[in-house]
């Protein structure tokens, strides 16, 4: 596993039958559930939402069905702390999913549809963070995506994702299979291991990108954590 090996994931298939999509969301929140990826957001979250007297503004990149976002909310709630969450994805059927998981949660959650790949975030924000996107990307479009996200970042860009090792791919094929029977998750989840950045190599492309000061470290279940804040 030296070189990323990138192949289409089932998911990103336009085509792909609607049912099928949405059963693969709700695997793939479960996933998410599992390892709770919120979790390694979280103690960088709070503390610019503590530091602000006033709501803070949240975006997440490359959404989904809104799992992180609307997770980050209703944990700061409980901590008396507010965040306004905004979620984007390219994907209308995602958003749509987002929102009503959102609704059935009390959360109030802006969507944009947008293809971070090629349009700019939408204005800017006090929190910009993305989950398990970047090993979907080429490095040149990586390099691009990071500079969209760093200029939309007011505080704080917070980018998690998966690292590429042996352990990472077995636990992608264990967890996917005890999590649901969808065959695009099952699939999709060791694609993604083996398209995943090593720590160095991100820690390299958001250097290329301008994020001046960048950090990224292992984080729980074999992920990654870059941290930027603007100067």
């Amino acid at each position: 596993m030296r070189q990323r090996e990138i192949r289409p994931e089932l998911m990103d298939d336009p085509t792909i039958d609607p049912a099928s999509h949405v059963r693969a969301l709700r695997g793939l929140a479960r996933l998410n559930a599992l390892s709770r990826a919120w979790r390694i957001l979280w103690p960088d979250v709070r503390s610019v939402v503590q530091s602000l007297n006033r709501p803070a503004r949240l975006l997440d990149v490359a959404s989904g069905s809104g799992d992180v976002p609307i997770s980050l909310a209703r944990r700061a709630a409980r901590e008396g702390l507010t965040i306004e969450p905004a979620a984007c994805d390219i994907s209308e059927r995602a958003l749509a999913a987002a929102q009503s998981r959102a609704a059935l949660c009390g959360i109030d959650l802006n969507v944009y549809k947008i293809d971070v790949e090629r349009q700019e975030l939408p204005g800017s924000f006090d929190i910009v963070c993305c989950s398990l996107f970047m090993h979907h990307l080429s490095s040149p479009t990586a390099f691009e995506v990071l500079k969209r996200m760093a200029g939309a970042a007011g505080h704080l860009l917070l980018v998690s994702d998966l690292r590429r090792t042996r352990t990472g791919l077995m636990l992608a094929w264990a967890a996917s299979r005890l999590v649901t029977r969808s065959r695009i998750v099952h699939v999709d989840a060791v694609r993604s291991v083996r398209a995943a950045f090593r720590p160095d190599e991100f820690a390299q492309l958001a250097e290329q990108a301008g994020l001046s000061g960048a950090t990224v470290r292992a984080a729980w279940p074999q992920r990654m954590l870059l941290r930027w804040s603007p100067a």
